[in-house]
């Protein structure tokens, strides 16, 4: 996959390898634990609520820090916030894994989600370390993209396998994988910190608002938008936004260069990031619940009407940067974000009763966003951004992504709940997916060309 120098170098290899790994930990743990929840339930007790924080305390955390641990991994070098990210996600893991009870699974999943955060961005950044030259960098873009495309592909089907043995080996199985990467995070070369005092008043002011919107986000899924709490947590969000809009623009060391959102580049790929996973992660939310509601196919049977949009992108994800290197990273990202506004749109408009093969066969153009959107979308933004700002970046880009899911979860989720309205709620729902991809697409043709970056 990568040029034979940068194959040969020692040091970028550990830290691609690294970097994959912590990737493929943290998108595993995202996922792997929804298919143990009954089992969960009947070990450790417990009522549905908190089988829900099981999940969302993990997301909750991730989210929210994400803007935050750009930030810290800057500050503190990406070799060295990847390590401590990593190490707590090990022990938090282990943690999960020797609770005695639901309240304390839940809070070992908090502290989870909040490694999860220190780990991804720093992991992009140590891409952009260890990968000086554009060219280089993207294939191994694609590289690490594979950690998240297997750990999707494989999460649901591995956690249900090793909960036949034992339901807490989904967390032990982290410690291994973490190991293995921090052997080989001490083999990468040392990051350079970014020398500057931290901007404590915007990370507060950041903290707040990320845990209020996304809190509010998951909330509205299961209580709606119009719910008191779900209004007061937005509403904070909206307040501490401003409030750290108004800081980041007047300290002299701010959070989030005010400058990183001058460049064009930054902007769009930031919104591709948001729309990708509207689409992404809203199609298979709304067609698995039609699926098993309205078709009665049971859990695994929805699951293998999914497995070719997987499959699609797993197969196709290590041979994205050549993609790119052959038709241009915009070219790549525009038809990606076509190919899901049409599988989306065409999903839309088939009949209730369609056979299930036209449903897979559809849902393949969305599953073709995995490979043509996220790596040449990240390989883009790290070329349009200084190394000393790679982190923060990283961070503000996975919150979009992060946002634009649970965003999509919660719309969606009170259009499917709308009384005797469930196959409009469907329908209305991917088409909205369909229009969000739409604009994308268009907004996507501003991005610049490699000649133009260069």
């Amino acid at each position: 996959m990568l040029d034979p120098p940068a194959s040969r170098d020692r040091h970028a290899g550990s830290a691609l390898a690294a970097a994959v790994l912590g990737f493929f930990v943290v998108t595993l743990d995202a996922v792997v634990v929804n298919v143990t929840l009954p089992t969960i339930r009947t070990e450790l007790g417990g009522g549905v609520a908190g089988l829900q924080w099981v999940v969302d305390g993990y997301t909750l955390m991730f989210a929210a820090l994400l803007l935050t641990a750009g930030s810290f991994s800057d500050r503190l070098g990406a070799r060295r916030a990847f390590g401590v990210g990593l190490a707590v996600f090990v022990l938090a893991s282990v943690a999960c894994g020797l609770t005695p009870g639901l309240g304390a699974l839940v809070a070992a999943r908090f502290v989870q989600g909040a490694a999860a955060a220190a780990v991804m961005p720093a992991s992009m950044a140590l891409l952009r370390e260890a990968y000086p030259e554009a060219r280089v960098r993207g294939r191994a873009v694609a590289v690490w993209a594979m950690g998240g495309a297997v750990a999707s592909s494989c999460g649901p089907v591995l956690g249900g396998a090793l909960t036949q043995v034992d339901w807490r080996l989904i967390f032990f199985l982290n410690v291994p994988v973490g190991a293995v990467a921090l052997v080989l995070l001490s083999r990468a070369r040392r990051s350079v910190p970014r020398v500057v005092p931290f901007d404590v008043l915007g990370q507060v002011t950041a903290g707040i608002a990320m845990v209020a919107l996304t809190f509010g986000v998951i909330e509205a899924g299961a209580r709606s938008f119009g719910d008191p709490l779900v209004a007061t947590a937005l509403a904070v969000a909206v307040v501490a936004m401003a409030g750290f809009v108004l800081v980041q623009r007047r300290v002299a060391h701010p959070m989030v260069p005010p400058d990183l959102f001058r460049s064009r580049t930054v902007v769009i790929t930031v919104v591709s990031g948001f729309a990708f996973m509207v689409g992404y992660y809203g199609l298979p939310f709304v067609v698995s619940l039609f699926l098993q509601q309205e078709r009665g196919l049971t859990a695994v049977r929805t699951g293998t009407v999914f497995l070719p949009m997987m499959l699609i992108g797993l197969v196709l994800t290590p041979f994205s940067a050549r993609l790119a290197e052959r038709f241009g990273r915009r070219t790549l990202i525009v038809a990606g974000l076509v190919f899901m506004t049409v599988g989306l749109a065409a999903v839309a408009m088939l009949p209730a009763s369609a056979p299930l093969w036209a449903f897979a066969a559809l849902m393949v153009l969305v599953g073709l966003g995995g490979p043509t959107v996220s790596p040449p979308a990240t390989a883009v933004l790290l070329d349009a951004v200084p190394l000393d700002q790679a982190g923060v970046a990283s961070g503000v880009f996975n919150t979009s992504r992060q946002v634009g899911g649970a965003l999509a979860v919660a719309v969606f989720g009170g259009l499917l709940a709308q009384p005797g309205a469930f196959l409009p709620g469907v329908r209305a729902s991917l088409w909205i997916a369909a229009g969000v991809l739409a604009v994308t697409a268009v907004l996507a043709l501003f991005l610049p060309t490699a000649k133009e970056i260069s």
